[in-house]
This record gives structure tokens, C-alpha cells and sequence, in this order.
């Protein structure tokens, strides 16, 4: 495993290589879970969750989507492409942002979004999870402290079909971190069976 990089000067500092440029995908834990994200969307709480695949993914080999859904990275020190598992890497002042249009996906009509970012930090790390999404609003927004690997996520709620949106995290203190994808789904179904009658 590596070390956390300490004594950041303000120049970046480019984290150790893994071993085989492997990350385990299954470290990488929501923070938020299908009940919490209910509990933002204020749907009924309930038991069975029926789970949504995303409605795209983008990444260092797939940065570009439907219509104007794209990527921007912003004082990224690595795009590593051809890596087992592709990465951007971000010192002081870096930010991973994609863009999202939902009308280029055939969605016909105002919906709510789950934004999922899988990052790994070296160290303790203070980070913004920010958005845009027009006459909707955004929920579980703001800083986040991650040390190791995470899945940021922040919901967009009752974006118009046609806007364009925006998710983003940027570098507020702390040690580098990398950006492996950005998951854009529907929040999953949580149904109460207590309600149908069960």
C-alpha cells in the first residue's frame, strides 16, 4: 500500500505508482447509501431497492458523454490513460468537473440525479464537492475530508431536461489525490412493501 505524501509546498507532488497500477474497486464506499439518498430525494423510506445502472460513466479513457456531457480536468499533474485502472492525478489547486445534459440521454422531462466521483487520496485530504444544476437544487454539497478511497456522491434534484449541469470536486488542503470515474444515475427505487399491503 503506499504512504500518505506529507509537506505539500504548494508545488505538486506526483503520489507513488501502485503496485501492477491496480486499485481495488471494492474499496470504494458510497457515503452516502440508497436510504440516506431517499431521505434527500423525501421518497417514501422503505426496505427493497431496486438499483439504477448509470446513465453514463466518464473517466480518463471515456472523458467524453452524450451531447455536451464532457470533462474538464483543471491543474491535473497525470492523465494516465493506458494504466490497469485509468487516473487523473490532482495537487493544490486541482478539480476534476463533468458537465451533464440530460436531454442527449432521450430524458424528456425535469428528473433527480445521483453524481458518484470514485477517488483515492494520500492522506487526509479536505476536498469541494460542488454542482450546478439550474432551476434544481443540490443536495449533500460542500467540503468533504477523505483519507484513502471514497465515492463522493451529491444529488441534483429536479433538473430541467434540457440544462446543462455541472458536478465538481477541487482541491482544498492536503495531500494529492486521483479521479478514477464519475457515475451520473437515477437516485435507485426504495419501496416500503408495508405499503402494498404485505
Amino acid at each position: 500500500m503506499t504512504k500518505p505524501i506529507s509537506g505539500l509546498t504548494g508545488k505538486a507532488v506526483e503520489p507513488p505508482p501502485f503496485e501492477d497500477n491496480k486499485v481495488d474497486d471494492s474499496k470504494f464506499k458510497p457515503e452516502l447509501s440508497a436510504l440516506d439518498i431517499v431521505k434527500l430525494t423525501k421518497t417514501a423510506g422503505g426496505i427493497i431497492i431496486f438499483p439504477f445502472g448509470p446513465i453514463d460513466t466518464l473517466s480518463p479513457v471515456h472523458p467524453v458523454g452524450k451531447g455536451r456531457t464532457n470533462t474538464t480536468l483543471i491543474s491535473a499533474t497525470i492523465d494516465q490513460t493506458d494504466a490497469a485502472t485509468p487516473f487523473a492525478t490532482f495537487g493544490p489547486g486541482g478539480t476534476i468537473s463533468n458537465h451533464f445534459e440530460p436531454v442527449a440521454y432521450g430524458i424528456t422531462g425535469p428528473a433527480t440525479y445521483v453524481v458518484e466521483f470514485d477517488i483515492l487520496t494520500f492522506g487526509s485530504t479536505t476536498l469541494n464537492l460542488s454542482a450546478f444544476a439550474g432551476a434544481g437544487t443540490i443536495s449533500n454539497a460542500g467540503n468533504k475530508v477523505v483519507n484513502g478511497q471514497a465515492t463522493l456522491q451529491l444529488v441534483m434534484h429536479s433538473v430541467p431536461n434540457t440544462q446543462q449541469t455541472f458536478a465538481a470536486v477541487q482541491t482544498i488542503s492536503g495531500s494529492s489525490w486521483q479521479w478514477f470515474r464519475t457515475r451520473i444515475k437515477f437516485p435507485d427505487i426504495v419501496i416500503n412493501p408495508g405499503v402494498l399491503g404485505h
